[in-house]
């Protein structure tokens, strides 16, 4: 077996954490369910949940692999006392992680298919009706689905084929930095284009009537679920990085700048949807529709708007590439813990095994178009649903047992590592919460999204 790396600075830990929690999420659901349900109502109410629920989630996980050093099923073992289980959830979460990536490279495909499309020109002189037919088209394109699911796919696994400092935090360094930039100058711009008002007023502004037109519950829950999924917690996506950390900062401290990182992405996206939507008289949605029809109208309309096109769109291939690397670091990692294998075969065999599973969902919307599964949804939305809806909240529930009860790792235990290094400190007094209570909410989540829609 391999010697474990270490991140070489907390800027990078802190960075490729984020990024993986960083994603498609932040911008094509998040602004939409926030401006929908309230603007400063909705975000309150996240902002409460995220503090109460998924920053100590986070915590946890973050716990088990600093506390264990190792990857999940390992680092189970590690911790859970003789005879016990805990560690079959263990392959629960390296399933999860390869199902993400099923279907998340073909929507990180399409970001870097519309980043060439955007600095080609490819928008040129197209009329504003039909631009929904470039997607369309795309999808419908099984040759061309392939060939940028594979690209994704092989230059993630390239990366981090160097192993962690010289591969994954290298890279992803300066590419959330530029992110970070990016987002900031599309939002400036947005804001600043005449008759933008309005969408901000819409986005940000506190409203009473649009949350009870809504249903004081729906937004309620739909806070409760954007704070929990946004940071990609109970598959172990997050654990990993949690075996890489160093003991000079508490964990709920460094949760929280994760917490706060992901939700600045997912605040500045709002300010690019919403004031250039308002502006061009375009009437924001949420999900690919907003991404790929609504925003390129919005671009084509635009001074300029080749150049901001290629901007949003290089800003969206860094926030999927980013979670993709991570995870595919936590499966190469993975195997090399598991199989004791090299990194170098672990990275071949994982890339050859992507390619092959990525094959259905690229195919869902062309050679299987029509065909449907988990509650008539297509190939993508059926690996998403299994994920989002079942792996991500049980697997969280799992981790907050195991942190907190005797028949687990246990409280103590957890709360020793947590409290390594300066920070934000778990109180004695929160054991029956953290317990308790915290696992029960996320158990609501669970199922709330298995009821029916």
């Amino acid at each position: 077996m391999e010697q474990r790396e270490n991140f070489k600075s907390r800027l990078g830990f802190i960075l490729v954490s984020a990024g993986c929690a960083i994603g498609i999420g932040n911008v094509w659901k998040f602004p939409f369910i926030t401006g929908q349900s309230g603007g400063a109502v909705f975000l309150l109410f996240y902002l409460l949940f995220l503090v109460i629920m998924g920053v100590p989630v986070l915590s946890m996980e973050l716990a088990v692999g600093r506390g264990s050093r190792k990857t999940i099923v390992p680092g189970y073992k590690a911790l859970e006392k003789p005879g016990h289980k805990w560690h079959i959830h263990g392959w629960f979460c390296i399933a999860g992680c390869y199902l993400l990536m099923m279907y998340y490279t073909t929507v990180s495909g399409w970001m870097l298919n519309y980043f060439i499309k955007f600095l080609k020109g490819s928008f040129d002189g197209v009329e504003t009706d039909d631009i929904s037919g470039v997607f369309t088209e795309m999808l419908g394109n099984p040759t061309e689905m392939t060939i940028f699911t594979v690209l994704t796919i092989v230059i993630g696994f390239v990366i981090i084929s160097t192993g962690l400092q010289k591969g994954l935090e290298r890279v992803t360094t300066p590419m959330m930095m530029c992110l970070f930039l990016l987002i900031v100058v599309l939002a400036v711009h947005s804001v600043l284009i005449p008759g933008s008002s309005e969408g901000l007023k819409f986005y940000l502004l506190p409203s009473l009537d649009r949350a009870a037109e809504v249903g004081w519950r729906n937004v309620i829950v739909n806070a409760m679920n954007q704070s929990f999924f946004t940071l990609s917690l109970g598959v172990a996506a997050m654990e990993i990085f949690g075996s890489y950390m160093s003991d000079k900062k508490s964990l709920l401290s460094e949760a929280a700048t994760i917490g706060v990182l992901d939700t600045f992405v997912a605040l500045m996206s709002g300010l690019i949807i919403f004031p250039a939507c308002a502006a061009y008289g375009i009437e924001p949605d949420a999900g690919p529709s907003l991404i790929f029809m609504t925003l390129p109208r919005v671009f084509i309309n635009m001074p300029g708007g080749r150049i901001w096109g290629t901007l949003f769109f290089l800003f969206m291939s860094f926030a999927s590439f980013s979670t993709v690397t991570a995870v595919f670091e936590n499966l190469v990692d993975t195997s090399i813990d598991n199989f004791g294998t090299s990194r170098m075969k672990a990275v071949v065999l994982n890339c050859i095994f992507m390619i092959i599973a990525s094959m259905p969902c690229v195919l869902g919307y062309n050679v299987l178009a029509g065909h449907t599964f988990i509650g008539a949804r297509d190939v993508l939305d059926s690996e998403d649903f299994i994920v989002s809806n079942i792996l991500l909240p049980g697997g969280s529930i799992i981790f907050t047992l195991f942190c907190t009860w005797k028949a687990g790792w246990g409280f103590d235990n957890y709360r020793n590592e947590a409290n390594k290094g300066a920070g934000i400190k778990v109180a004695k007094w929160l054991k029956p919460y953290l317990a308790v209570v915290l696992p029960l909410m996320v158990l609501f989540i669970l199922i709330n999204g298995l009821l029916p829609q």
